[in-house]
């Protein structure tokens, strides 16, 4: 009987305990809900359209902000902190820092349920020409909560492509640089299930690299074709697939200048010198117009040029 009784004292004195312990578990869960609550108030995506990229070229980072605060938010700086940054790590898994501390992005309103987008070129930011693997993740301050939300961590490999023709010319009398050199390349780089072919304009004697960007796909065996104008300009006309042509012609600083696609027909397109020194393509026809652009292609900070595609 008393064994009995004792069992019974102690079944009690434990519902007790637990009925003094609920109150403490029940606060502890609506602080769990409630942190998970606000750390889904915004979700941030980072994304790249490829892998690999070639030194020196555009990489363009696609962040996708969602939110999921059941009202209108504004992101802008505060408290000494820009709204959207990027945390970057080389192959050593040593930090990345900005070029310019200074770069900052405009406020952005986003409404309730909506999901935005932002292309970033990360290029002229931070320092990841050199070869290897970064990994890459997105940070956005939101300043109302005072706390920072992130993306995945991202990998893109910088690699170089291989060169197969180059010309170094001068700047000609009346630009701003006169007196100045200019190095042309072409190269191609092999992607799994294409080959692209890329331009590069650098000054070697400083080190300067003014543009490298992607002209498009090409086939392999066919030779690019490339001519310099009087005015030193540089003019490619190279096989983008069977019986197609793409023309581009680029600018001392990089700028793309002109794009326009050809199809081959009785006669194959090719780069003919004039008696002044202009270059133009001969034969087959025009299948989009000349576009023209003043822009310098590597000169982005949200999203690639027009003509031909960066991501390619």
């Amino acid at each position: 009987m008393r064994r009995l009784l004792r069992d019974r004292g102690a079944c009690v004195r434990a519902r007790w305990s637990q009925a003094d312990d609920l109150p403490r578990v029940l606060a502890w869960l609506f602080v769990f809900v409630f942190a998970a609550a606000a750390e889904a108030q915004v979700q941030v995506d980072l994304k790249f359209k490829r892998l690999q990229y070639i030194a020196y070229e555009p990489v363009v980072a696609t962040v996708a902000i969602t939110n999921l605060a059941g009202r209108d938010i504004e992101l802008r700086d505060a408290d000494g902190q820009s709204w959207l940054g990027f945390e970057i790590t080389g192959s050593e898994e040593q930090p990345i820092g900005p070029l310019n501390a200074a770069n900052r992005e405009s406020p952005l309103r986003i409404q309730a349920g909506q999901r935005v987008t932002r292309q970033i070129d990360l290029t002229p930011l931070y320092p990841v020409h050199e070869y290897g693997a970064y990994h890459v993740r997105t940070n956005i301050y939101f300043a109302d909560l005072g706390k920072f939300f992130y993306s995945s961590t991202r990998v893109f490999e910088v690699t170089d492509a291989r060169p197969i023709w180059q010309q170094t010319v001068g700047v000609p009398d009346g630009k701003g640089a006169s007196g100045e050199v200019r190095t042309y390349s072409l190269m191609t780089n092999r992607f799994p299930d294409h080959t692209s072919l890329y331009v590069r304009v650098q000054d070697k004697d400083t080190g300067v690299v003014y543009a490298t960007y992607s002209l498009g796909r090409t086939i392999a065996f066919e030779q690019p074709q490339a001519e310099i104008d009087r005015a030193n300009q540089l003019h490619v006309l190279h096989c983008a697939a069977p019986r197609a042509w793409s023309y581009a012609r680029v600018g001392l600083n990089g700028e793309l200048l002109e794009h326009s696609s050809f199809m081959e027909t009785k006669t194959r397109p090719r780069l003919v010198h004039s008696g002044g020194g202009e270059v133009a393509v001969h034969g087959g026809m025009v299948q989009a117009p000349a576009q023209s652009s003043g822009s310098k292609a590597p000169k982005l900070s949200a999203r690639p040029p027009g003509g031909p595609t960066q991501d390619r």
